[in-house]
């Protein structure tokens, strides 16, 4: 994750006597005093899909592209594979626990959604043929209910307590794949981003189309509810980030250029004001209303980001098959209330201490 930084810089900055009177910048060198301790990284052979913290416990899952999904038990000093689940027959697309973390939910490109019992390793149940297309995304709503979007633009809400693979409702109103699928905790409203560049909103008790955005020009990769589930971040292919108000679906409030102009993949909240990217550049980013900094990076483009249930650890996965841990504890003394001063070299001094980057303008001059 970065702190601003200005692309093909050759500078080191210096911070002088006003800077160090910020009180981000303050936070952020007080930071560095803080225990960093985290998991060992962990390698996979295949490509890493998803992954996903249990709610309850220090475990992760780790879906693949064969259709396998690990379970890896992980403290400050091993992360050690506790379990095998062979569950698809082609790529998983998505993992998601339930609110207990009892259940496993998995969807793959075999048009299937699975439901594994965590504590006996079985399946509960399984949807087969669930979309007439791979289904790209999934998302859990509240005890009873999960919704799923596929790559052809449909998107389907299920219930638990009803019988057969018939889903509640089924809507295309996209052209293109669903790339996210988010609901606040009111689950009134089922929010969809889309290839197509379309934010789609669905009214879930109604089981009808809300309403749609106009068509941005560039995919719509990744959404995150932040500001107590008063703003939606949405990130697109080009590297922009649009905020829309909750219940103001129509078009965006605010937006903010990304620093390499580089598709963002994915996105984790990790506090009110706090925002966690990773793209195709490599790097784990902190947003408000700017770059914060730069908390960890990969060789590859980052495909996968978490947080753990009490928001002190992030996970992030990229191409490169690895699966990185960054301990982000130092959240609890940020204080991003205050901007930055001055322009974006100055607000992009300082490394987080989770990066091992020393200067993030000799870390961008080659991208």
């Amino acid at each position: 994750m970065c702190i601003f930084v200005i692309k093909g810089s050759n500078t080191v900055p210096i911070l002088n006597e006003d800077e160090e009177k910020d009180e981000v910048i303050k936070a952020i060198i007080r930071s560095g005093n803080i225990n960093t301790n985290h998991p060992p990284s962990i390698t996979m052979e295949d490509h890493v899909v998803d992954i996903c913290f249990h709610p309850n416990a220090e475990m992760i899952a780790v879906a693949n592209i064969v259709g396998d999904v690990y379970l890896y038990k992980y403290n400050n000093t091993e992360t050690k594979l506790i379990s095998t689940l062979e569950l698809h027959l082609k790529a998983c697309r998505d993992i998601e626990f339930n609110e207990t973390g009892s259940v496993l939910f998995s969807t793959a490109k075999d048009l299937s959604i699975m439901l594994t019992d965590l504590e006996t390793e079985k399946l509960v149940r399984i949807y087969e043929n669930a979309h007439e297309e791979p289904i790209y995304t999934m998302t859990v709503i509240g005890e009873h209910m999960f919704a799923t979007g596929d790559d052809d633009g449909v998107v389907k809400v299920w219930d638990l307590r009803q019988r057969g693979n018939i889903p509640v409702f089924s809507l295309k109103k996209m052209e293109d794949y669903i790339s996210a699928i988010i609901t606040n905790r009111e689950a009134k409203y089922l929010i969809c981003a889309s290839g197509d560049g379309s934010l789609t909103t669905f009214n879930i008790p109604g089981k009808k189309l809300h309403v749609q955005s106009e068509e941005y020009e560039e995919e719509l990769t990744c959404l995150g509810l932040f500001k107590s589930e008063t703003k939606i971040l949405v990130a697109t292919s080009k590297g922009k980030m649009y905020v829309y108000n909750w219940g103001e679906f129509g078009f965006h409030s605010d937006e903010f250029p990304n620093l390499t102009k580089k598709s963002i993949n994915c996105m984790i909240p990790i506090t009110e004001n706090v925002v966690i990217t990773g793209g195709e550049d490599g790097v784990l980013s902190l947003f408000p209303h700017h770059h914060l900094g730069i908390v960890g990076q990969h060789n590859l483009s980052i495909e996968a980001v978490d947080v753990n249930s009490d928001g002190t650890l992030i996970a992030s996965s990229a191409h490169d098959n690895d699966i990185k841990f960054w301990n982000v504890q130092y959240f609890e003394t940020l204080d991003i209330s205050v901007n930055v001063k001055g322009g974006k070299q100055k607000q992009l001094k300082c490394n987080l201490p989770s990066s091992k980057v020393d200067n993030v303008s000799s870390f961008f001059s080659d991208l």
